[in-house]
């Protein structure tokens, strides 16, 4: 599925209706060039999940947790070097725990990611603040959700 959001005010529409969808244990994968808008989007995904405070990129942290309806792990791989380093997180007790893991630059870890997962990736469109993103869900949630989105 592909949409296309038109300036700030729609990416934010979209993620939080996307966020309102989500429960523990969603995985959301983000990914796209730099600028493309991943943690703006995420901050969009945030608010639907009812987090308060300002979310930030975890770049050189790896990891930001927030507090919302349910925990949110909001991970930033971009400056992963190894692997290892998400072990030595425990990032598999986030992805199989209480909340929603949201993760900036997933195909670097892809081998690492749950295998039912929703999948965006956000490109930068032909206006200014225009994205497309490229939306693909695996499993049965998943596909449930991309439907949802669909009736926008």
């Amino acid at each position: 599925m592909e949409i296309i959001l038109k300036g700030l005010e729609e990416t934010k529409k979209f993620g939080i209706k996307l966020g309102k969808m989500l429960k523990s244990e969603d995985i959301v994968c983000l990914n796209g060039d730099l600028g493309a808008g991943k943690t703006t989007l995420t901050k969009s995904i945030g608010l639907g999940l009812g987090v308060t405070d300002y979310i930030t990129s975890p770049t050189f942290a790896l990891i930001n947790e927030y507090t919302g309806r349910v925990p949110v792990y909001h991970f930033d791989v971009y400056r992963l070097e190894n692997v290892d380093e998400l072990y030595d997180l425990g990032f598999d007790e986030y992805f199989y725990g209480k909340g929603v893991s949201i993760i900036e630059w997933a195909e670097k870890i892809e081998k690492l990611l749950p295998k039912e997962r929703i999948v965006l990736d956000i490109e930068k469109g032909k206006a200014i603040d225009e994205r497309r993103i490229n939306i693909r869900g695996y499993g049965d949630r998943y596909i449930e959700i991309l439907k949802e989105l669909e009736k926008n």
